[in-house]
């Protein structure tokens, strides 16, 4: 929309050709300035007039002017008055609330030496919290998986079974790809190091080792607490912000039975199958890499397979993929259930939920490792 007295600067230049006074006219107030384009004008006039001390400033033939304009003038003349200025009289009240206001000197705030043991402190405290959270949370599945048991015929069937179609069925896609990919780079780089020492057949049996007891279920657990993991923890947010978990109680149906436990139950059925179909696409991918590297033929790959990976190691990838997918369920409904009715919240307990499952993972992964050292080999 043009307005008219668009705000103007017009500078009268002396005989000489040096610049002597600058005119301001039409109305500087803010629904003007905020016309595309016209501010960052006006910015740059001033900017160049700022360093010329001798210049002379009338603003008598301003229409209206607020805060907003009059600041423009003040930063460009160095937050004082200029020695040569007219002003309109109705225009001193506001210049000197700026000068009044710019001879202010603010106490600045002084950090506390202490401040780290306060930092400190918080996160100790906020960690406390969320793990007594998350200690209840599993009590209440305990209790919900007891209810289950007792009377299945009354259990949440449907729900169960649609988080499975979600998080096991809806992944196939993307952990096959991936999966594969991983195989295929893993073989190439391996081969690469074994056939500097005519070690070419041992590839089946660091690829099977390493794909079915250590990055099978890893790498599924990875994309499903990336996938799943966020999906579940925005769901229970957005149900939290919509008060569709107060109308739940209201109507007495709880959170952990209807809601919690069919993830939990859900995610440790397909995360085993999930493990067991991502080691296979790895396996393919480097048999596949193999293949055109080694010259190593798929009927030799998988005549090697069953004894290069004793069947422990296959009982222990799918013992992790259970206990990852049942942590990755927790840890994103226990941040589910924690986020504040607002757009910030949900994104920051997304993000945290995902970030947290992984770190839950591995740290998991790590105690798989240490009790099961020295089983499998």
């Amino acid at each position: 929309m043009q307005i008219e007295n668009t705000p103007t600067l017009t500078i009268e230049h002396s005989a000489g050709g040096a610049a002597q006074s600058v005119m301001a006219s039409g109305i500087w107030q803010v629904h003007v300035l905020s016309q595309k384009g016209l501010l960052k004008g006006i910015n740059r006039t001033l900017t160049s007039l700022r360093k010329k001390a001798e210049l002379a400033w009338d603003l008598t033939g301003v229409d209206s002017i607020d805060h907003i304009g009059a600041q423009l003038f003040w930063n460009a003349w160095g937050k004082k008055r200029p020695p040569r200025l007219t002003l309109d009289p109705r225009q001193e009240e506001l210049f000197a609330r700026l000068e009044k206001a710019s001879s202010l000197n603010l106490p600045r705030a002084k950090a506390s030496p202490l401040n780290w043991i306060i930092v400190l402190g918080a996160g100790l405290l906020s960690f406390f919290e969320h793990l007594h959270g998350f200690i209840e949370l599993i009590g209440r599945l305990v209790q919900d998986l007891g209810r289950f048991i007792r009377r299945p015929a009354m259990g949440p069937w449907r729900e169960i079974s649609a988080n499975i179609y979600h998080s096991g069925f809806q992944a196939l896609g993307i952990t096959a790809l991936v999966g594969f990919l991983i195989g295929v780079v893993l073989s190439f780089l391996s081969a690469q190091q074994l056939r500097q020492f005519g070690g070419d057949i041992y590839l089946v049996d660091i690829l099977g080792m390493s794909v079915i007891r250590e990055l099978g279920p890893l790498l599924a657990a990875i994309l499903v607490a990336g996938r799943s993991g966020s999906s579940i923890t925005a769901q229970l947010g957005v149900m939290k912000v919509t008060e569709e978990l107060d109308a739940m109680l209201v109507m007495g149906i709880s959170h952990g039975f209807r809601l919690i436990m069919p993830k939990v139950v859900a995610l440790a059925i397909s995360m085993p199958l999930l493990v067991v179909w991502t080691d296979a696409m790895a396996l393919l991918g480097g048999a596949a890499s193999a293949k055109i590297e080694l010259g190593l033929s798929f009927r030799y790959f998988l005549h090697k397979l069953p004894d290069a990976v004793p069947l422990v190691n296959y009982m222990i990838g799918l013992l992790k993929g259970m206990t990852f997918g049942m942590l990755i369920a927790l840890v994103s409904c226990h941040f589910g259930l924690r986020i504040k009715p607002n757009t910030d919240s949900l994104g920051r307990g997304t993000t945290t939920s995902v970030v947290t499952a992984i770190t839950v993972v591995i740290l998991a992964d790590a105690v798989f490792a240490i009790i099961f050292s020295g089983v499998g080999f």
